[in-house]
C-alpha cells in the first residue's frame, strides 16, 4: 500500500479485501477496494470561515468554481412557497461559499440564463458579491417550461473559463425535462463529463426519478428527493458544504492487469452502488481509468472482479495492480496517489476456496439489494403485483441481511413487512407518492461493512 501526500492535500491510502484462494481452474478473482482521504478538506463538516468585507477574497481565493443552476419554470409556481424556498435555499448556499471561489447562478426554463453575475462571467465570493447574488436572487420569477441539457451547457461554459481545479454545479428541478428530447440531455452529459460534478435534487412529486439520478450517476455527484420545500435551505447548506470540502478533482482509479487477464466489472459499492465499468478510459498498455471525481476527506469502496486465465494447483499470480492516480494537464506522466495489489493463489484446500471475503459478500449483497429495488417498483407501476412483491420481498430481506436501516425504514413504507429474515411482504393497497420516490431515489445508497 502506498500514500501521496502534500501540503494542504488530503493523503491517500488504498486498501485490498479479497480472498485470494481459488480452487484449480477457477477464473474468477473479487476484491473490495477501500480507498480513502484525510488530511483535506473537510466535508460534510462546519460551514467554513467567510472573510470581513473590505478584504481581498480573490487573495485568499480558493481553487474552485459553482454554479448553481435553479428551475425557474413556470410549475415553481405551484405553490408560490416553492420558488419562494428554492430562492432562499440558493441563498443559503451561497452564505456557505468559502471566500475567494468563484461562483454563478443560471436561471433554468425551457433555455437557460445567467442570473448572477451576467456576462458569461463568474463573481469572486466576499461579503459584496454574496449580497449582490441574493439581490439578483430576489428578482427570480417562475415561467417558461424545462430544458435541463441547455442548463448544464451553460453551466459547462462558464465553469470551463474559471481557471480552477474543483468545479461544481448543483442542480434543483421540481419538473419532467419536457421541452427537449432526451438525446438532447443525454448529448449534454456526454459533453459535460469530466468536466464538473453535479449534485442534483428534485423538490416535490413531479419530477422524473431517472432523469435526476441520471445527471447526478453521469456527473459523478449525488442525488435525491426533497419532497417538503421548506427541507430545501438545510439540504443546499449540506450540498455546499461537501463541495467546499473537496481538495484534490479528477481522480482515477487506474487499473493494470497481466497478459490473459481482464477487468471483468468495477463499481463503485459505497457509499452509493455506481456502475463504473463503461466509463474506462485506456492508460497505457493493459491499463485503464475509471473516474472518480473529486474528493475531500471521505472513504469510498469499490468492488472489482478480474477475469484471469486458468491455472493449476500451487500457481499464484498478480491479477491486477490497482492505484488511484491524478492525471496530468499536460498529458504527461500521473501522478500516483495510492496502490493495492490483487492476487490469485490456486489450491485444493476446500476450506481456503470455499471462504467468501466478508467485504465482497456484503457489497454483492448492497448492489442486489438496490437492482431488486428499482426493479421491484417497476414492476409495482406496471402492475405486476406478485413480481413486485417477491422483488420488494428480497429487498427487505436483504436490507436486513445487511443491517441497512434506512432502507428498511424506506421499504416498510411501501411494503407491509411479514417477515423481514425471510423476504415476507405484503404491496400495501395505498403508498405516498413522496415515499415510492423517496426509496427509488436513495435505492443505490449503501451501509458501509463493519471492519
Amino acid at each position: 500500500m502506498a500514500n501521496f501526500a502534500k501540503s494542504n492535500a488530503p493523503r491517500f491510502s488504498v486498501d485490498v479485501y479479497q480472498n485470494a484462494y481459488l480452487p484449480e481452474g477457477a477464473r474468477e478473482v473479487n476484491a473490495v477496494v477501500t480507498v480513502t482521504s484525510t488530511g483535506g478538506g473537510t466535508t460534510g463538516g462546519m460551514p467554513l470561515p467567510v472573510t470581513e468585507p473590505g478584504r481581498d477574497a480573490a487573495a485568499e481565493g480558493t481553487d474552485a468554481a459553482v454554479v448553481i443552476m435553479l428551475d425557474c419554470s413556470g410549475s415553481m409556481d405551484y405553490p408560490p412557497t416553492k420558488m419562494r424556498n428554492a430562492r432562499e435555499a440558493t441563498a443559503a448556499a451561497i452564505d456557505t461559499l468559502r471566500d475567494g471561489v468563484s461562483f454563478a447562478v443560471v436561471a433554468g426554463t425551457h433555455k437557460a440564463k445567467q442570473a448572477f453575475p451576467g456576462g458569461g462571467a463568474l463573481a469572486v465570493a466576499d461579503a459584496t458579491t454574496r449580497a449582490q447574488a441574493k439581490d439578483a436572487l430576489r428578482g427570480l420569477t417562475a415561467g417558461g417550461g424545462t430544458a435541463i441539457g441547455t442548463w448544464l451547457r451553460l453551466a459547462d461554459r462558464l465553469l470551463s473559463a474559471a481557471d480552477v481545479t474543483i468545479r461544481h454545479g448543483i442542480l434543483l428541478t421540481d419538473g419532467r425535462n419536457e421541452h427537449e428530447e432526451p438525446a438532447a440531455l443525454r448529448e449534454a452529459l456526454e459533453a459535460c463529463a469530466g468536466h464538473f460534478t453535479c449534485d442534483a435534487r428534485g423538490v416535490g412529486t413531479d419530477w422524473e426519478v431517472q432523469e435526476v439520478t441520471g445527471i447526478a450517476s453521469a456527473l459523478l455527484g449525488t442525488a435525491d428527493i426533497v419532497a417538503d420545500p421548506d427541507g430545501l435551505a438545510a439540504d443546499f447548506t449540506r450540498m455546499m458544504e461537501s463541495a467546499m470540502g473537496k481538495e484534490v478533482a479528477d481522480v482515477a482509479l487506474r487499473l493494470w492487469t497481466p497478459q490473459g487477464s481482464r477487468i471483468a466489472f468495477v463499481k463503485q459499492v459505497a457509499p452509493t452502488v455506481e456502475e463504473l465499468t463503461g466509463r474506462r478510459t485506456e492508460a497505457g498498455p493493459r491499463a485503464g481509468d475509471y473516474p472518480t471525481g473529486s474528493w475531500g476527506d471521505e472513504s469510498r469502496d469499490y468492488h472489482v472482479c478480474v477475469e484471469v486465465p486458468a491455472a493449476g494447483i500451487g500457481q499464484e499470480m498478480l491479477a491486477a495492480r490497482v492505484s488511484l492516480v491524478l492525471p496530468a494537464p499536460d498529458g504527461g506522466t500521473a501522478q500516483t496517489l495510492g496502490q493495492g495489489l490483487v492476487r490469485a493463489v490456486w489450491t485444493d484446500d476446500l476450506v481456503a476456496t470455499t471462504s467468501i471475503n466478508p467485504q465482497v459478500a456484503h457489497y454483492t449483497g448492497q448492489a442486489e439489494l438496490a437492482q431488486v429495488i428499482r426493479t421491484g417498483l417497476d414492476l409495482r407501476k406496471a402492475g405486476d403485483e406478485a413480481g413486485a412483491t417477491a422483488k420488494l420481498g428480497r429487498a427487505v430481506q436483504l436490507a436486513n441481511a445487511s443491517g441497512n436501516t434506512d432502507t428498511a425504514k424506506l421499504l416498510s413504507k411501501v411494503v407491509d413487512v411479514v417477515d423481514a429474515a425471510t423476504g415476507t411482504v405484503r404491496l400495501k393497497t395505498k403508498v405516498a407518492e413522496a415515499d415510492e420516490m423517496t426509496l427509488e431515489t436513495r435505492s443505490t445508497k449503501t451501509v458501509r461493512v463493519k471492519r
